[in-house]
């Protein structure tokens, strides 16, 4: 192995919103440098990261200016173009990681589904739809309610439509724009996942975590999550496989079912940090960011072990209409023992919108994550974007 040394090496971020904003705090105590490319100026990395481009994500003369000041490129949103991603590093020589074929898989939930399923990773019965007549079928098939998706461009919960019955066939489908899936809904027990990373010659996950989503976006992760040992191994050995179907070293969040027979299904795959594993930052023994780096650098990776159990919720926009990103009531966040408080940096608040996040940690043994749970609940009720 090439012996490592810093002041390290530069990685390119494709996008500079949250995620690129925790990998540049993450990067900067290992002597790595971040540069981002994002098109709206003074994006939330900005201010942590060695410099911005401001671009758009499919500007090829920029994506190209990137790659010749960094030493690897990677991304932290799907908006991301494999195509010129490709280009730029085949004319570069700068490597990407991971691999813009993973981020054409992802690209398209449909050929998501497909490939995962043809590699034996368990998933919900699915279709591709073009008309209302084809979700009417998938529903008599399937019954009711199921889960119509947008293939292309939907995330954080947007583009996807649960369909209630034959007589909304129409009307979901006009709210989805483009190409559409189908899915079987699945009565899941609870929704977790798992926070793996493909490194160079090994891999790691991160314990399971406990997701509960209202309105198809993340509003609280708990770890370790509720689920039995041999649950927990079989989404280990799940997420195992879906790293042998993807391309290149990095971190991928894994979204599963676990059913009330204790099976697990696939639900979808970010091929970069996740929402899910935010809690990594204070309750593991390395960040899912810090992995990331590590990874798509060829480093080794570091200790995923569980520092304490500890829970995550989501600081969402709770205003009507957007207007300047402006926290109150953070004192109470501050004051909390073990409670931990991550602002974006995002200047404006739009309904829902993730404006940032509250870990709380055990700080003692024997505490249990419902307890933490209710504290996070309560420093979360306790502060606002609307006006006092």
């Amino acid at each position: 192995m090439t012996r490592l040394r810093t002041p390290g090496p530069t990685v390119g971020v494709v996008g500079g919103g949250q995620l690129g904003r925790m990998l540049a705090e993450a990067a900067s105590p290992l002597g790595v440098d971040i540069v981002v490319l994002d098109p709206t100026p003074d994006c939330p990395a900005a201010t942590i990261a060695r410099d911005q481009l401001v671009a758009d994500f499919d500007d090829e003369a920029a994506m190209r200016d990137l790659a010749t000041r960094v030493d690897v490129l990677t991304f932290e949103i799907e908006l991301a173009n494999q195509d010129i991603l490709e280009r730029v590093s085949d004319e570069t020589g700068t490597p990407v990681h991971p691999k813009p074929a993973s981020l054409e898989t992802i690209h398209d939930k449909l050929v998501q589904k497909r490939e995962l399923e043809a590699a034996g990773v368990p998933v919900p019965p699915f279709r591709a739809v073009e008309s209302a007549a084809d979700i009417r079928e998938a529903i008599d098939d399937y019954g009711a309610p199921v889960m119509l998706k947008a293939r292309t461009g939907g995330y954080d919960g947007r583009g996807n439509v649960p369909v209630e019955s034959t007589a909304d066939a129409e009307d979901a489908l006009e709210s989805v724009a483009g190409p559409a899936m189908v899915e079987a809904f699945v009565e899941f027990e609870r929704e977790i996942s798992v926070i793996a990373v493909e490194g160079d010659g090994e891999t790691a996950a991160f314990p399971i975590g406990e997701n509960v989503h209202e309105d198809e976006i993340l509003r609280e992760t708990i770890v370790p999550a509720g689920s039995s040992d041999p649950v927990r191994k079989r989404a280990r050995e799940v997420a195992e496989d879906v790293l042998e179907v993807m391309d290149g070293r990095g971190v991928y969040g894994i979204e599963l079912f676990e059913t009330p027979a204790e099976e697990i299904l696939l639900n979808e795959i970010a091929p970069r940090p996740h929402n899910s594993g935010h809690w990594t930052i204070e309750g593991a023994h390395s960040s899912q960011f810090e992995q990331h780096v590590r990874a798509v650098l060829g480093w080794p990776l570091g200790s995923t072990d569980l520092r304490s159990p500890t829970v995550s919720v989501n600081l969402l926009g709770d205003v009507e209409e957007e207007r300047d990103a402006a926290l109150s009531g953070v004192d109470r966040i501050l004051e909390e023992p073990g409670a931990n408080l991550h602002w974006y940096g995002k200047r404006e608040a739009r309904p829902l919108r993730k404006l940032g996040h509250v870990t709380v940690s055990a700080r003692d043994d024997g505490v249990a994550t419902d307890d933490l749970l209710g504290t996070a609940r309560e420093l979360e009720d306790s502060v606002t974007f609307r006006s006092s």
